[in-house]
């Protein structure tokens, strides 16, 4: 069984790196950039400018939400990530533009958050992903992310500041929720053995800490905060940051950063795109913070693809890893 499994992965997996026409790559893999239009202390454009995904030209659904295709067995699924990350790049151009086709877009986003924001097992409110993942150990449908959490935060409070409807700001406060509450009892949170706070992108046992997604999770914290004042978000916000400051070291390895803290023998490097993500989430988050460590381990980290050398031991390290663990 195995086997079978390991085998419809890399037949989807090979699908959809070489395989024809759109796949969920195509959405996923834009090149990252620090928005340069955010204003640090203001609830403004997002972070990234996630233009290119604004501008998907991928599987939609009757009404305009995207869908991305994982061909294969899983096929075109709603992945409540993506929808929060295309509604945000619409967001930006709205405010860039004005252009009302973009804010038609970026609120018909915001509508499904609030409609698909809904209790999983424990009563916490969520956005479900309804399709199997390949992870470490595979995500049986439903299950729900620390990232998806976050960004689907950051979608409804700025629908709140565009619109003032207060269910935007009701939905937001409950999917806050998630970020008080451990992984084990229903949430997105994870305190370690030394006191650091995690969000978990992939609520796995034990946890993963993926960086990436840590990250943006955070992000809609500080997101619900700037809109409220509310002083849990900052907290939550706060401890964080001070994860990151603490914790970053555990993510390079001397010529590479990693995905995530896999417990293998043989770790999990990102791959060239989360790499480069990683550096431009750091540089934001210097900007927000002005945290020295931030934009040290982002010049470090760039540095490290300058060099050849250093490239290839990383993607040669990363197929390694995909063969041993996937």
């Amino acid at each position: 069984m195995k086997l079978f499994r390991r085998a419809l992965y890399y037949r989807r997996i090979f699908a959809a790196y070489l395989g024809k026409g759109v796949s969920q790559l195509t959405f996923w893999h834009e090149v990252p950039e620090v928005n340069p239009n955010v204003r640090v202390g203001e609830l403004g454009e997002y972070y990234m400018p996630f233009i290119s995904k604004a501008e998907y030209r991928g599987i939609f659904d009757g009404v305009g939400i995207p869908m991305l295709d994982y061909r294969g067995a899983i096929g075109p699924q709603y992945n409540p990530i993506a929808i929060a990350q295309y509604g945000l790049g619409n967001y930006n151009l709205w405010v860039r533009n004005r252009e009302p086709a973009n804010r038609e877009k970026f609120l018909r986003i915001a509508d499904w958050l609030l409609e698909n924001l809904v209790p999983n097992q424990a009563g916490i409110a969520v956005w479900m992903h309804h399709f199997d993942w390949e992870y470490r150990d595979t995500l049986r449908s439903p299950w729900y992310s620390g990232l998806a959490q976050g960004q689907g935060i950051s979608v409804l409070v700025r629908a709140y500041r565009e619109t003032l409807n207060d269910a935007y700001l009701e939905a937001a406060q409950r999917a806050l929720e998630s970020f008080k509450v451990d992984v084990r009892s229903g949430g997105v949170a994870f305190r370690d053995e030394q006191k650091d706070l995690w969000f978990e992108e992939y609520v796995v046992d034990p946890p993963t800490h993926i960086l990436n997604g840590f990250i943006w999770a955070a992000w809609g914290l500080y997101d619900f905060f700037l809109t409220t004042n509310d002083e849990s978000a900052k907290q939550l916000f706060t401890s964080a940051v001070m994860t990151l400051r603490r914790r970053l070291r555990d993510f390079d390895v001397g010529f590479w950063s990693l995905y995530e803290q896999s417990g293998k023998k043989l770790p999990m490097l990102a791959s060239p795109f989360y790499h480069a993500l990683h550096i431009v989430q750091l540089r934001v988050m210097h900007k927000i913070t002005l945290e020295p460590e931030f934009q040290e381990f982002a010049e470090r980290w760039h540095a490290y693809t300058l060099a050849p050398l250093k490239r290839n031991r990383a993607l040669v390290q990363k197929i390694l890893f995909k063969l041993c663990y996937y």
